[in-house]
Formats: C-alpha cells, structure tokens, sequence
C-alpha cells in the first residue's frame, strides 16, 4: 500500500470527524434523538405528522454542506469505479443491512459507540468487517 501524500488530509480530516461528532451531540441534546441517516430518512418515507420538518432540514444540510464547504476550499475530485447497476444493487444491499442491524454506521458506529451501546459495537464490528472482506474480494480475488 502507498500513500497519496499530496492528497493525504490528517488535519481537515480530524476536523470534519470532530465536527460529525459534534454534529451528533448537538443533535441529541437539542433533539433527544441519535443522528442515525437511514433512520431519519425512513422517517420521511413514512411521515408521522410534527416530525417531518426537521427530518427535512437535516436532510436538506447534508445535500448543501458540500456547497457551503465549496466556498472555503476546491472541493476534491469524487470518482466511482462502478456503473450504475452495481450502485443500485450496493444501495439496496446497505439499505437491507441497514434494517436488518437496526441502524447504520451514523446512527451505531458514531452515536451509539459514543454511548457505550453493546448492540452498536457489535453493529459497528460487523459491517466494518463484511466491507472489509468485500473489498478485498472484489480487488483481489474477483479479478
């Protein structure tokens, strides 16, 4: 494995990581709620009136964050090696993990490790290793 140092980021990469997590404390406190993504965009495919609007603003600032980011820096190259098929059979794929683990890797690997939860640290575990062993399938021994 090499290293891409002209593209290595430590600095704006623990700065984003420490406001995701201040992100997910906020909104805990403010809200009551963990920032888990796929529950909060299940709540808006199934809408319980009084809690569609700030399911609407919070999905709203993650499409506008890169935007507003834009602003203070070029923003990096995005590059998927996949086509279109293998991009919707991996969002129904993480979308169906998603309900079967009862959360994602928002809601587990960020708010529910920061709260101690077994469930999520085994949650966390679990889809963590799968990527891992997918990845190396597919660059590996796939090719």
């Amino acid at each position: 494995m090499t290293i891409d140092w002209t593209s290595f980021t430590p600095w704006m990469s623990l700065t984003g990581g420490m406001l995701i997590g201040l992100a997910a404390v906020v909104f805990l406190l403010f809200n009551g709620r963990i920032a888990g993504i796929s529950g909060i965009l299940g709540g808006l495919l199934n809408p319980t009136p009084g809690d569609i609007a700030w399911r609407i603003a919070f999905v709203a600032g993650l499409v506008i964050s890169p935007f507003v980011f834009a602003l203070a820096s070029p923003l990096p190259e995005a590059r998927v090696d996949a086509g279109y098929a293998t991009l919707l059979v991996a969002g129904l794929l993480v979308g169906i993990g998603t309900r079967y683990g009862s959360g994602c890797t928002s809601g587990h690997g960020v708010c529910g490790l920061s709260r101690r939860s077994p469930r999520s640290a085994v949650a966390t575990l679990s889809f963590m290793l799968a990527g891992f062993v997918t990845v190396y399938i597919v660059r590996h021994l796939a090719n």
